[in-house]
């Protein structure tokens, strides 16, 4: 009995989402389509696949085995496409990068220059801080701290991101002991995201007190320090090149992020991904002294400090 692909991957959606609003969102179709496309798979099988409750529909015992089923034709149809890409020669297309807000600002600073030494290739540059899965083709290519235990992904380490305190060029810090400092007003992140680079030191320093402006976003903490909120620990990279932003203090030896670049390997073969990677570790190999702190006017302004 041949059953259409169509089905199938309707099938898996709602079996993962559990239920008909998740699945026609995470398929842009509509929920009658859902619905509709999954009653004829059951009555083309010959079985009811689902448990309808209340609140969620439940695969069945038959549901179960066509699932195992369905994910391992997604699995060999997700392979086919990534292979097809690899078969290409030419280096143009479009190359997706996924990247936290800090470094994907890094690499849009950089996006003109980029453009100009692979004029063929279009770039989205997406900032996330969840990963984005590789396998099925949700990006191209990652920049992440850390490699993840997934098969199939081959890394590159590209640095070691460096962060330090900043405050606004107007802010008022009169002595910078470290009491002194801990006493100023702070931008952080919230509490959803202290796992982010510098919050526990940040803690620790302030003897537990939290900032007293919080956001999720390095790009808000950013934006909240250069207009004079507070403090701020920030990567090097983002707040040194800020003419409204100046160092208190030197780097933080135990505040580090290093950048792994991250790519599936049925496409790190591909023309146009092995180009942007070629560029994206270039790019980090030459600003290297941007990315670990050591620019001479960051130096400037610690020394000064």
């Amino acid at each position: 009995m041949d059953k259409n692909w169509d089905d199938l991957r309707i099938f898996l959606a709602l079996a993962r989402g559990g239920t008909l609003t998740t699945a026609a969102k995470a398929l842009g179709v509509s929920h009658p389509t859902v619905s509709r496309r999954v009653q004829a798979l059951e009555k083309q099988i010959g079985a009811r696949l689902f448990d309808r409750l209340p609140d969620r529909f439940v695969p069945t015992g038959a549901g179960e085995e066509l699932l195992a089923d369905t994910e391992a034709m997604e699995k060999a149809a997700q392979s086919i496409h990534r292979r097809s890409a690899g078969l290409s020669d030419t280096v143009s297309g479009t190359v997706r990068l996924s990247a936290e807000e800090a470094t994907a600002a890094l690499i849009a600073r950089y996006s003109a220059e980029l453009r100009r030494k692979l004029t063929q290739i279009e770039f989205e540059v997406v900032s996330s801080h969840t990963l984005a899965n590789l396998s099925r083709r949700e990006a191209d290519l990652l920049i992440r701290e850390q490699v993840p235990e997934v098969g199939g992904i081959v890394a590159r380490k590209l640095g070691r991101l460096a962060y330090a305190v900043y405050a606004a060029r107007d802010f008022p810090v009169k002595r910078s002991t470290p009491a002194a400092l801990a006493a100023l007003p702070w931008v952080g992140f919230d509490d959803d995201h202290l796992r982010m680079q510098g919050q526990s030191w940040l803690l620790d320093f302030r003897g537990g007190r939290r900032p007293e402006i919080r956001g999720n976003n390095w790009l808000v903490l950013h934006d909240a320090a250069r207009t004079g909120a507070g403090l701020a620990v920030l990567p090097c990279h983002l707040a040194d090149p800020d003419p409204l932003l100046r160092r208190i203090g030197g780097i933080i030896p135990e505040v580090f992020a290093d950048q792994w670049l991250l790519v599936h390997r049925d496409l790190r073969a591909l023309p146009r991904v092995r180009a942007v990677m070629d560029a994206v570790i270039d790019l980090f190999h030459r600003e290297r002294p941007l990315l670990e702190g050591r620019t001479p006017s960051s130096a400037k302004d610690a020394a000064t400090s």
